[in-house]
């Protein structure tokens, strides 16, 4: 395979576009931690709130991951290109190939993150639904006043 300068050209945009992604994901996940630590304060009972930032723990660690894997996969393209024009061809195709690993185990990182988002808001959604039971409960014996 012949391996020229448009081949690693043509992940700049797409590694680009992935990194914007991960920290629009990073900056969401810092705004729900400000957000459920002024609950935190707030709240009686924390138990809800613990596993949410257990979850938000693991979530943060995930897109750390997943940003360090497509920086390194940018940097590897760049390698990539730099190796090309020196004409050391085996040497651009073997970084390449890292590159592209890289960027595959970022991609299955975010899927990674993607359950444990999903987790997490499944937890949220069933404290509210046991709220909401709650009140259906009192409601239908009559004690809610």
């Amino acid at each position: 395979m012949e391996l020229t300068f448009n081949t690693p050209a043509l992940l700049f945009p797409a590694i680009s576009l992935l990194l914007l992604a991960y920290t629009n994901r990073f900056v969401a996940i810092a705004n729900r931690v400000r957000s459920l630590h002024t609950e935190y304060l707030k709240q009686e009972d924390k138990t809800t709130i613990l596993k949410q930032i257990q979850s938000l723990r693991k979530r943060i660690n995930l897109i750390k991951y997943m940003q360090g894997l497509g920086v390194f996969a940018f940097l590897c393209c760049v390698v990539t290109m730099y190796s090309i024009y020196n004409q050391w061809n085996a040497f651009a195709q073997t970084v390449f190939a890292f590159s592209l690993l890289s960027l595959l185990t970022s991609l299955v990182l975010s899927l990674v993150e993607i359950i444990q988002s999903t987790h997490a808001l499944e937890l949220e959604l069933s404290d509210m639904e046991g709220l909401e039971r709650g009140n259906i409960f009192t409601d239908l014996w009559g004690t809610k006043e």
